[in-house]
């Protein structure tokens, strides 16, 4: 009779840690992050959620920032792609929208990416989005090199995006941002004054997209103006 693999027969074997795996750890993970939140995620903890000793664990991931740069590199990877329109203007907008509703699905993604170098972190398989806003530039007039230019702009605008909406989301209810308050001095804030009231009610309108398109349309300007950084 063969011997059998898995938890099972691990299970009998005294003094040893049970079998694990890469996607074992990975959906251990996201587990624990779906129910208690990123923050909480250390790897002491994610060990003792899966049975094993920290020791072992270490053999598959480095550290945290490496877990999650893992988990998102197969979250990307399991999305579906969408049909990207031929119009390349059409394909920044449309590559930058999926980019955002990836990463709004999961913001503690956006906290690791915050740097100019994140594309060296993630596997090519999840820079498709990525590629295809660099592509979609070069074919609206821009050179190679004004192409990441246009990409940092599109992508601080979306990371920035949703981590403030991410980190509003958290703030408790006896906490609520000063802009709630009734009124300002008219005679110091006349601007701020006029629709202080209702600052909450109008920034939390979703206006990403609106704000992507103008954004887009304004750096597509600049590079045929040849004016800005975007100009040579």
């Amino acid at each position: 009779m063969p011997a059998q693999s898995g938890p099972s027969a691990s299970a009998g074997r005294t003094g040893r840690p049970p079998v694990t795996s890469r996607a074992h750890i990975l959906l251990a993970a996201r587990l624990l992050i779906d129910r208690d939140g990123w923050e909480k995620l250390t790897m002491r903890r994610l060990a003792a959620e899966i049975g094993i000793g920290a020791t072992t664990l270490y053999h598959h991931i480095r550290d945290k920032r490496d877990l999650l740069v893992q988990l998102l590199n197969q979250h990307v990877d399991l999305l579906e792609r969408p049909d990207l329109p031929e119009d390349p203007r059409e394909r920044v907008v449309a590559a930058a929208t999926a980019m955002h509703d990836a990463l709004a699905a999961w913001p503690w993604a956006a906290e690791i990416l915050t740097t100019d170098g994140f594309v060296g972190l993630l596997d090519e398989s999840a820079l498709w989005m990525v590629d295809a806003i660099l592509g979609g530039a070069v074919g609206c007039g821009c050179t190679p090199e004004q192409s990441v230019g246009v990409f940092r702009a599109i992508w601080y605008y979306t990371v920035g995006e949703i981590l403030v909406r991410a980190h509003t989301a958290l703030v408790p209810k006896d906490e609520e941002p000063l802009f709630r308050r009734e009124s300002f001095d008219a005679t110091r804030v006349p601007h701020l004054a006029r629709v202080g009231a209702r600052w909450h009610e109008l920034a939390s309108r979703d206006t990403y997209g609106e704000g992507l398109e103008a954004l887009v349309d304004g750096l597509f300007a600049q590079v045929a103006a040849g004016k800005g950084p975007f100009g040579g």
